[in-house]
């Protein structure tokens, strides 16, 4: 395997001194994948005090040593290291209680999550796959190491790695691995927001998240229990083939990958069965349900601890999600000055995701936004004014000619707007004589 050389250097090292060592995971799993690895975990036969001494010409950092962690800062790469263990009872469903050293990588191997992650590799003694991780990869299966039930007993977290795993590799869940996930959703309740958060970020943004997300929905709604009622949520309306949470689905899988999208498109449309009215013809309207769906995204991004730049983006995105276009050099100048370039084109990825996942004739609305897009960054490389900021005057202008007041915040904004038109010129005279007529 090709792996960094002070990694190479580390196991040396540790080999010299008479001890195994060997990277192990992710990066193991990545790199049989013919995938590059951004992390090296290395797991040791040395305990924590032994792989001090073994670095003692380096700066070592007891980050986790009751758990036999330690890193070293090696020729500018910090590298974790961890002793082989075997883990005790974990009584809070997320931790071990307590840890025991071993000199044996088998009883390290043994107490990890899935398979395919259960895999050592050293440039003396090559790949060690005690349990066909390997086999599982090129087959593209999860499995858990062991006792299915007993893994996600020990760690409801690993429910989430599982399907995170599943949408960002495409790899599907052997049943008992399945049936034993399912069995222990609820111990979720276990695990803190953030660390939920994280995982259900990464796996928004996989490739096979459609699937993952309809066929795990019950898991999903044990961390957003809001989300139940779109299960089976019948919208009947012509512009929809699908339940709402399918439709949902789609839509996540046709936005771009990006953590600020897929969360909007999870929840553009989760306030809908709260602003359902049913015309004379049976047909299903949604009025203001943007607006609902803000509200309750906002409680549920809250809760899962989400930061707040993060959950303000994906509100205004999903609060415009269903704005009307017009291709309009104007009308699309007017949107840019109220939204920015970025915000403007992330709802209009939003539109292009939603229409994407509705009834095939409203495809074309799809290239209606994709033209407004382009329209709007054509106008954004002329840097035309589109906000305070440009306009050639400011309230240091307007001091001379009225006294600081609500009314000179108003005036500005008179002059954006008709400059932003085009229907006054950005100039400062043009402007100052502009301010005198509305003061009239």
């Amino acid at each position: 395997m090709e792996i960094p050389k002070q990694i190479e250097e580390v196991l040396e090292k540790l080999e010299k001194a008479g001890f195994e060592a060997y990277i192990v995971g992710g990066c193991v799993r990545d790199e049989i994948m013919g995938k590059t690895a951004h992390d090296y975990d290395i797991t040791t036969s040395a305990e924590p005090r032994e792989t001090e001494r073994v670095f003692s010409d380096c700066r070592v950092v007891e980050t986790g040593i009751k758990h036999g962690t330690v890193v070293v800062l090696f020729k500018g790469m910090s590298v974790e290291i961890t002793t082989f263990r075997i883990d005790g009872d974990y009584p809070d469903g997320r931790h071990p209680e307590r840890v025991s050293f071993s000199r044996n990588l088998k009883d390290d191997l043994a107490r990890r999550d899935f398979t395919m992650n259960a895999i050592a590799y050293s440039p003396k003694r090559g790949i060690i796959d005690i349990f066909d991780g390997k086999a599982d990869i090129n087959a593209k299966i999860i499995r858990c190491v062991g006792e299915p039930e007993k893994r996600f007993s020990e760690d409801a977290l690993r429910v989430m790695r599982a399907l995170r795993f599943s949408a960002v590799l495409g790899f599907d869940i052997e049943e008992n691995t399945k049936s034993a996930l399912l069995l222990k959703k609820e111990n979720l309740k276990n695990v803190s927001k953030e660390r939920i958060f994280s995982e259900l970020k990464q796996l928004l943004c996989g490739e096979n998240v459609k699937k993952v997300l309809l066929e795990y929905r019950e898991v999903f709604a044990e961390i957003i229990p809001e989300i139940r009622e779109m299960f089976d949520y019948d919208q009947n309306s012509k512009y929809h083939n699908s339940t709402l949470f399918e439709h949902t689905a789609r839509a996540v899988e046709a936005a771009p990958p990006k953590e600020e999208m897929r969360l909007a498109m999870l929840f553009h449309d989760i306030g809908k069965p709260a602003c359902r009215t049913i015309d004379e013809n049976g047909e299903g309207h949604y009025y203001g349900h943007a607006a609902k769906s803000v509200e309750i995204a906002d409680r549920i991004l809250r809760e899962l601890k989400c930061d707040n730049m993060l959950r303000v983006r994906v509100c205004e995105i999903i609060r415009y999600h269903d704005m009307p276009i017009e291709l309009s050099g104007k009308a699309i100048k007017r949107r840019l000055s109220k939204l920015g370039e970025e915000l403007f084109c992330e709802v209009m990825e939003a539109h292009i995701a939603d229409d994407s996942a509705k009834q095939e004739f409203t495809k074309a609305r799809v290239e209606t936004a994709r033209e407004a897009m382009r329209i709007a960054r054509e106008i954004a490389r002329e840097k035309p004014c589109l906000d305070l900021k440009g306009l050639a005057v400011n309230g240091g202008d307007l001091k001379e000619m009225m006294e600081p007041s609500p009314k000179m915040g108003e005036i500005l904004g008179v002059l954006l707007s008709e400059v932003v038109d085009g229907t006054l010129e950005n100039e400062k005279s043009a402007l100052l004589a502009r301010v005198r007529e509305l003061l009239r």
